[in-house]
């Protein structure tokens, strides 16, 4: 019960990866968890899911983190049930793989406003509240495509990423004075049941092969890394990226 009445407000959490696996986690140790998702169903019904098997109160909202109206929504109505909010993990991101030459403006700015200005306005909307309780972690999903060059079309992917670390870099330092932290986590290939309707088949074997460890890494690593990052044990950590790879990336 690591987490025991904190308050977890979780973006792109009710679908198959690394946002459901972790809102789950931090319901198992005692957190209360909003579920936002832009299906507004789909986080309902994960929130009651998460709340009938872990006994924790839940909160399912639609939320579209490029849309700032969406976010202040998202973080009011929290506020409103909870009280406050002691966790954010920015979880939304996207990707559409593309030559930089074939990257359309419309595809660049959605990948950008996504992953980047979606984390922005996340982070910016829960400060204040953060800031009033003296208290608060903010943890961000990065990926190590935001350290190296990658083929296959990941530019804008990893300028957003790369984006998030510089920005979270800068946001530790302005609120570490009010005890509120903020890190990002950089994972590898993490695998979930959505990747083939994003990656072709050939890209996934690639970047399985990339990896030593001898098993492929799960949402639930991320998870786990979130959860101490957002726990106790991980308070004397800000402004860092924590890579979760299984070696495929050291630094």
């Amino acid at each position: 019960m690591r987490l025991k009445d904190k308050i977890a407000l979780m973006t792109a959490a009710a679908g198959a990866g690394i946002g459901q696996a972790t809102a789950r986690t931090m319901a198992r140790e005692g957190a209360s968890v909003v579920v936002t998702d832009m299906h507004e169903e789909r986080a309902k019904t994960v929130a009651g899911e998460i709340s009938r098997e872990y006994s924790v109160r839940t909160l399912g909202l639609k939320c579209d983190v490029t849309d700032r109206a969406d976010v202040d929504r998202a973080v009011e109505a929290t506020l409103g049930a909870f009280g406050r909010i002691d966790i954010l993990f920015n979880n939304a991101g996207t990707n559409r793989p593309e030559r930089v030459v074939d990257i359309t403006d419309e595809v660049w700015d959605l990948v950008l406003a996504t992953t980047l200005t979606g984390t922005f306005y996340c982070c910016r909307a829960v400060i204040p509240a953060m800031v009033r309780q003296n208290f608060g972690r903010i943890i961000s999903v990065t990926s190590v495509a935001g350290f190296r060059g990658l083929a296959g079309g990941h530019a804008h992917y990893a300028a957003a990423k790369a984006g998030v670390m510089a920005f979270t870099r800068c946001l530790a330092m302005e609120v570490a004075p009010h005890r509120i932290t903020a890190n990002t986590i950089a994972p590898s290939f993490i695998f979930n049941e959505f990747i083939p309707h994003i990656y072709p088949e050939d890209e996934i074997e690639r970047m399985f092969e990339e990896i030593p460890y001898p098993r492929k890494g799960t949402p639930e690593d991320i998870a786990n890394a979130a959860l101490f990052l957002a726990s106790d044990e991980g308070e004397y950590m800000t402004g860092q990226t924590l890579c979760v790879t299984g070696g495929s990336w050291m630094r």
